[in-house]
């Protein structure tokens, strides 16, 4: 890790990076994600971690590290922790990851290499899967490893990245404005209205990040009702958004038997437990979200329930 004068002399660097880390109540996590940073091959230049409202304090966790500072944020959501963060930091560029991930030690390698063109101004990396025991992965572990985190596909179809692992230059976070509260899925909106302007977003397959997998299916849940709750929200302003909503459902209930030629191409899985294990897991979501959408058209659920708060239980 690099000292606090060679910190200091490099924050002005065309090519200095600072890393913003939204936390609350994860200290575990924090503590291996700082661990992963300090074993990368590129040091960042500053790190902040912004807390969001943890009891207690991740202090002891981050004292370990000399050239990581600490603060809060108590207005709840990931996007204003991340806003707090690249504010209190001065280097052109900047990477956020989450505090459960953990970075590839060529993370920031790579991000650097990218952005040594001029052109680029927004950029997504790959995010995996961290297995507990790949010896024997579990369904959740299985089904996230296929359907989670696929910022390849989000930045070709849907023009956004997820902000567990983006890197962006500070000019083009600036032009485009903050990212939203809980009342959003802050990583889609911010992307969307970056891509509106006219940036682009770029798929950096090397610039890994390792998510863990949820350990329980109620965590699959919440994560799904929130973005339904978005999801219906804006479907609502739109015209004869019930039959649109409606046609959704109807696929989304017979969707998994079209999903099994990507399970069994996956190179993300191996082996025809962790597919088996895959094609379980994706029945049994879908078959709750048509449940949850149902209830959502016809008006026996309320969006603003489904919604929750970010990692608050």
């Amino acid at each position: 890790m690099p000292d606090t004068a060679s910190l200091t002399g490099s924050l002005h660097a065309a090519d200095a990076i600072a890393v913003v880390i939204p936390h609350l109540n994860q200290p575990d996590f924090l503590a291996r994600c700082l661990d992963s940073l300090a074993r990368m091959t590129r040091q960042p230049d500053e790190i902040v971690v912004v807390d969001n409202g943890s009891l207690p304090l991740p202090d002891a966790v981050c004292a370990k590290y000399p050239n990581v500072r600490l603060v809060q944020e108590l207005t709840p959501g990931p996007g204003p922790a991340r806003n707090l963060g690249a504010s209190l930091t001065t280097a052109p560029i900047l990477a956020f990851i989450d505090a459960d991930c953990l970075a590839d030690e060529s993370w920031l390698t790579q991000a650097a290499a990218a952005m040594d063109d001029p052109a680029a101004s927004i950029l997504g990396g790959d995010v995996r899967i961290a297995l507990a025991d790949p010896a024997r992965v579990t369904m959740l572990e299985a089904y996230e490893s296929i359907y989670a985190y696929r910022m390849d596909r989000y930045i070709a179809r849907e023009g956004f990245t997820g902000t567990g692992n983006l890197v962006v230059r500070r000019t083009v976070l600036n032009r485009v404005g903050p990212f939203g509260g809980l009342d959003v899925a802050e990583d889609r909106d911010w992307g969307q209205r970056a891509t509106k302007m006219g940036e682009v977003i770029r798929y950096v397959p090397g610039m890994k990040v390792y998510h863990p997998a949820r350990q329980q299916f109620s965590q699959l849940v919440q994560k799904w009702d929130r973005h339904m709750s978005h999801d219906i929200t804006r479907a609502r302003t739109r015209p004869l958004w019930q039959l649109r909503w409606g046609a959704k459902t109807l696929v989304m209930g017979a969707s998994p038997l079209a999903e099994l030629p990507r399970i069994i191409a996956s190179d993300r899985v191996t082996g025809l437990r962790s597919r088996a294990l895959a094609f379980a897991g994706l029945v049994r979501i879908r078959a709750y979200r048509a449940r949850r959408m149902t209830g959502l058209l016809v008006g026996t659920t309320d969006a603003q329930t489904l919604a929750g708060r970010w990692n608050r239980g």
